[in-house]
């Protein structure tokens, strides 16, 4: 079954082993996760368990979130997500999960909001080629052909300048490096999406290899 926890993304640092090999690995500090609801298939149609982390300021609180936090007998979280996979009779409401769900080289799968690039153009969004840079050409950094003979329409999903980054991404297969339980810290190799501070899912890997 799928474990999982919530975390911030802190940064960047590089391992060294004992052979000098070099590993660059992500930071994510992960405080207590705070299981908040259980979600059953009679209530709500399918199974989940709801997480929450990071205590949220009471003056950007409402009524719901805090009455829906003190069932679990807890502060409102600023981060709020389920884990569909996962074993509910395991779990108790109010129940506190740390770092320790995982192990030293777990597969992970990591969820995060990648950072926003603002409006790109078709080179930089969708990696095209530019035109002849000399005088001569009429051709520079545009987004190339519409189909303006036979169709004489732009079609569906035409690669076009627009807005870039800022959406949902999923980094499959990364895998743990290390766990300090007594900082609250995951060491996992490799890049994971999203800016500094944001949040991030960690989940075990649904495509294990």
């Amino acid at each position: 079954m799928t474990k999982g926890i919530l975390g911030r993304k802190i940064g960047m640092t590089q391992l060294f082993s004992d052979n000098g090999e070099l590993t660059p690995v992500t930071v994510i500090q992960a405080e207590p996760n705070v299981v908040l609801q259980k979600r059953t298939i009679e209530n709500d149609g399918y199974e989940a368990l709801q997480i929450g982390f990071a205590d949220k300021k009471g003056s950007r609180t409402n009524k719901a979130e805090k009455g829906h936090a003190e069932k679990a007998n807890t502060a409102p979280k600023r981060c709020v997500r389920e884990i569909r996979t996962a074993n509910l009779d395991e779990y108790e409401v109010g129940q506190e999960i740390s770092v320790e769900v995982f192990q030293t080289g777990d597969k992970i799968d990591v969820t995060g909001t990648t950072k926003g690039k603002g409006f790109q153009g078709a080179i930089k969004r969708h990696n095209q080629h530019r035109g002849p840079m000399s005088h001569g050409s009429h051709y520079h950094r545009g987004p190339g052909s519409m189909g303006p003979i036979d169709a004489s329409r732009v079609f569906k999903g035409k690669k076009l300048p627009g807005q870039m980054g800022s959406e949902q991404v999923t980094i499959q297969n990364l895998e743990i490096v290390n766990v300090d339980a007594e900082k609250n810290l995951l060491l996992i190799k490799g890049n994971v999406p999203g800016a500094k501070k944001s949040y991030v899912k960690i989940t075990s890997t649904i495509k294990a290899k």
